[in-house]
């Protein structure tokens, strides 16, 4: 008979993780389920730690393809899940052995389970480089409405003060939202974010459990530890919404201005461009430890260029050593004066 329930275990050379990953789920509380370990084209021992995952429980299966990044690996698993309702799990996280039985138990009264995603809280655990334990943090996610969800993923989880609120480890989806929606594989990080505001713009239903039923980790050695990699990927998560749900623009407001003032604080100029396309007026540009507010986008182009022309230390606190501020101190007039410049020419061509 084909299983309810199926778990999609994604795994990229984690097989030292792989073990663990696999028996949380088969020691769920909810037995009728089938784990789909998807190999996205590891080097290392996967397939050995698979292939004995299989021999041990026959609810086990092991799929592999060449490597194409966490998105496409999601997808190539739920081509082969065979159970109504469908999770994705990454190969170094786990979840809790009553996570289904509970979620699913939020469903049984329901006379359309169609288009239905249950959630839940989630505790991150963070390891140092020997896999040791240094720390862990529960996140209550808590009963959100569809907008508040929306507004949540539109919001860079650094400039937040709630966890957040769609992990893959932490949804449970009926297999209609999946046969509406895809990963998308070009988004190597923040597909999972796209992908939820994709099916809560489609109108899926998100249903709470409050419980805390995945374990997220941390490792020094995760590619999002890089806010350069991660920058990039923001970068493209707000195109792709401007491109693709150009309705929820205006959302984006905050986490564009803290990208756009990055961009020029650092001088990334290709960023830059990338950001005035999709950037809505007025924005507030951080700059004297104030905020100086900037109408169109010919006068961001022109606060980017006069940017450039004044040394860094006098406009940002993050490159003052204690040299430079002794010099500025020695120049507080001077740099009065040109601040008043600056702004006087922002006006200027406001106008």
């Amino acid at each position: 008979m084909t299983p309810p329930v199926s778990i999609i275990v994604n795994c990229y050379n984690q097989g030292h993780y792989l073990a663990r990953s696999v028996n949380s789920v088969l020691t769920q509380t909810f037995t009728d389920l089938e784990c789909i370990i998807v190999d996205d084209g590891s080097t290392d021992n996967t397939g050995q730690v698979a292939e004995a995952l299989m021999a041990a429980d026959g609810r086990v299966r092991y799929c592999y393809k060449e490597n194409g990044g966490l998105p496409a690996a999601r997808n190539f698993g739920v081509a082969a899940a065979q159970g109504e309702w469908i999770q994705c799990l990454d190969a170094d996280d786990w979840i809790d052995p009553d996570k289904i039985r509970l979620q699913l138990d939020l469903v049984k009264s329901l006379n359309n389970q169609i288009n239905t995603v249950l959630y839940c809280d989630y505790q991150r655990v963070f390891f140092d480089e020997n896999d040791g334990v240094i720390e862990s943090q529960p996140n209550v996610i808590g009963a959100m409405t569809a907008p508040e969800l929306i507004r949540r993923l539109l919001l860079p989880d650094f400039l937040a003060n709630s966890p957040h609120p769609a992990l893959q480890q932490c949804m449970l989806m009926h297999r209609s939202v999946l046969e509406k929606a895809r990963f998308p594989e070009e988004m190597k990080a923040l597909g999972d974010r796209y992908f939820a505001l994709d099916i809560l713009v489609q109108g899926a239903q998100f249903i709470y459990a409050p419980m805390i039923g995945a374990f997220y980790t941390k490792h020094k050695s995760n590619r999002t530890n890089s806010w350069q990699y991660m920058k990039n990927y923001y970068l493209r998560f707000y195109e792709k919404v401007h491109r693709e749900q150009p309705h929820l623009r205006h959302q984006c407001d905050i986490g564009l201005e803290y990208l756009l003032n990055e961009a020029i604080r650092d001088r990334e100029q290709a960023n830059f461009d990338r950001l005035v396309a999709i950037t809505e007026t007025p924005v507030n540009l951080a700059i004297w430890d104030k905020k100086v507010p900037i109408q169109g986008a010919a006068v961001l182009k022109f606060a980017y260029g006069v940017r450039n022309l004044i040394p860094s230390f006098i406009l940002y606190e993050k490159y003052r050593g204690p040299r430079s501020k002794k010099l500025l101190s020695l120049v507080t007039s001077p740099l009065s004066f040109v601040q008043r410049s600056f702004d006087k020419g922002l006006r200027t061509r406001d106008k």
